[in-house]
Formats: structure tokens, C-alpha cells, sequence
């Protein structure tokens, strides 16, 4: 007759804490025989030892149960419900551990078992020391009443303020404040802060004659765009947006450029101005009484120009 073996995958679920004795675990396996096919539908027999110390540790419980499989050769069973060959599973110290599952099985139905497996068992069944905490007795001493040792004790109450702050919730690409967030970055203060682009678009000149407007901040648009005169593009951001809006500088404008992905996807969506390859954008940085900086969306350089000129223009905001 030919022999067969059971391969065994053993994995431990759960531990089922109970009011009463006797406590439980509940315990899965899949069983295959030396081809390789699953032992489906039949029943099979298991001893179980729960062994401490090392997986040829001393057995403080034994047990056995002849569970059936099912279609898909998995056999479940609860430790400690089984016919008791040895020790008490209530009774087992799982704080004085390590302990070891060790499983034999019989593929046939029987006590002749042919296949062993041994593994650790690691933080679930532990579950189970909780229940010593019904047993303290005495007085417990705090050792930090105040809480004052903890890292979170230096939440103060502006953090609490701004828990649920909702620049936190911002992104590249999103709908906000009148236009598109295209910039985020963390500020000193713990918030997301950035900027935004309009989704409109104009073509305007500078300004109307060459006058030097001292707005020469390559990274500060605000400032540069309130130093700006007789500025038709600064008109036109002044006519259709609020005080926070304004013209970009070189450095918000490039990389308002770095990151047209994320806007043009956006703004197409919106069936808006898409940002145009094809144009070059004002920025508010001059360079002299004559000329300013302007960015070439074509090929994502810097250039200068005359004032006089009309470009595309595009306003931004902070946040």
C-alpha cells in the first residue's frame, strides 16, 4: 500500500480569551499528501503539544482531535478543546515563554502520524498574560502624574488649534482659492504654504513706456508688482483679482514652467487657458529702465525683452 505523508501549513489565528476554562486558540492547517493534492473532505488526526522553552522544549500541554478537512484541504480547530493527553492549557504561564507549537498528523484519520511540525509561537497567543491584570493587587505608584516626561506633552494649544487645518489637505494640481495650486512647501509654523495660478490668461505689454520701477526680486512677485507704474499687465490683474493676487517674479514664473504637468491636466479638465507652449510669460523682474524677464514656454528658458511688448500674462497668489 502506498504510504502517504500530509504536508502541513500550520497558521495560528487568534486568541480567544473566554471568561471561563477552558481558554482557547484557534488553529488552521492545509493538508496535502506526497503528490502534492490536497486531502479534502475527510478527516485526519492530530496531536498537538504546546512545548516551552525551545522547539525540543518540555511539553506543558498535549492534546489530541481528529477535525475534518474541507473542500479546499483546511482544517480548523481551537487548542485547547481537543481530549487532554497531558497538562492543563488554562494553566500555562505564557509570560515564561518562549513556547513552541509542535503538530502531528495522521492524513488518514488515525494516531499513526506520519508528518511533525514544530514553529514558535510569537506575540499572539501572549494575549493571554493579560488576563493577569485581574490578579493585581496593592497600590500602583505613578511615576509621571503630569504626563510631563512624554513627547506629547509639548502639544500646545495652537497645535490643537490647527489640528484639522485645511492647507494640510492641499496639492499639486488642486482647484482652490480661484485658481491652481502649482508650489507646496512646509513652513516654520508646521503648515503647507505655496502658490497658485490663475485659469485665465491676457496679453499684455509691461509697461507702457520705460520707466525703471526698482522691481528687480527674482523670488518675490508680490514686492516687485506694487513698485510696478503705468503697467497694463499689472492692470489687468489688478481689474480681474483680489489685493493677493499679482505677476509673478522670474524664479515663481520658472517654476510655475517646472510644473505645467500638473496644471495643464488640471486646467484642461476645466476646459480653461491651458498654459501655451508656444508663448513667452511676463514675469515682474526687470532688469533695467528698457528691459524685464520674460519665460519662454517653448523651451523653458529665460530671456529679456523691451517693456513695450505684449506677452502673455498669468497672475499668482501665495497661500
Amino acid at each position: 500500500m502506498k504510504r502517504i505523508f500530509a504536508i502541513l501549513v500550520a497558521v495560528l489565528l487568534t486568541a480567544n480569551l473566554r471568561a471561563q476554562s477552558p481558554e482557547k486558540m484557534s488553529y488552521q492547517a492545509v493538508i496535502r499528501n506526497t503528490g502534492n493534492a490536497l486531502v479534502v473532505s475527510q478527516s485526519v488526526g492530530m496531536r498537538i503539544s504546546i512545548l516551552q522553552g525551545s522547539a525540543t522544549g518540555t511539553a506543558v500541554y498535549e492534546e489530541t482531535q481528529t477535525p475534518g478537512t474541507n473542500a479546499n484541504g483546511l482544517v480548523s480547530i481551537e487548542i485547547g478543546a481537543g481530549t487532554i493527553v497531558s497538562g492543563d492549557f488554562s494553566a500555562i504561564d505564557w509570560a515564561n515563554g518562549p513556547y513552541f507549537i509542535k503538530t502531528e498528523t495522521d492524513p488518514t484519520g488515525g494516531a499513526s502520524y506520519t508528518i511533525t511540525g514544530t514553529s514558535q509561537l510569537l506575540s499572539v497567543p501572549y494575549a493571554m498574560h493579560a488576563k493577569t491584570a485581574e490578579t493585581v493587587t496593592g497600590s500602583i505608584t505613578e511615576t509621571d502624574p503630569i504626563f510631563g516626561l512624554s513627547v506629547a506633552s509639548a502639544i500646545t494649544a495652537t497645535d490643537t488649534a490647527n489640528w484639522n487645518n485645511t492647507s494640510h489637505d492641499l496639492y499639486l494640481g488642486k482647484d482652490t482659492l480661484g485658481g491652481i495650486v502649482y508650489y507646496i512647501y512646509m513652513g516654520s509654523d508646521g503648515q503647507q504654504h505655496g502658490l497658485i495660478v490663475s485659469k485665465t490668461e491676457t496679453t499684455a505689454v509691461w509697461q507702457n513706456t520705460g520707466v525703471h520701477t526698482y522691481g528687480s526680486l527674482t523670488w518675490d512677485g508680490a514686492v516687485n508688482t506694487k513698485l510696478l507704474t503705468n503697467s497694463p499687465a499689472k492692470d489687468w490683474i489688478t481689474t480681474n483679482f483680489s489685493s493677493e493676487w499679482y505677476l509673478p517674479s522670474i524664479d515663481e514664473l520658472s517654476i510655475l514652467w517646472h510644473n505645467r504637468f500638473h496644471l495643464n491636466k488640471v486646467l484642461d479638465a476645466l476646459g480653461v487657458y491651458l498654459l501655451s507652449n508656444s508663448a513667452a510669460y511676463w514675469s515682474s523682474t526687470e532688469i533695467s529702465g528698457e528691459n524685464a524677464f520674460i519665460l519662454i514656454f517653448h523651451y523653458g528658458y529665460v530671456s529679456e525683452d523691451n517693456k513695450t511688448k505684449a506677452f502673455n500674462v498669468r497672475a499668482v497668489r501665495e497661500f
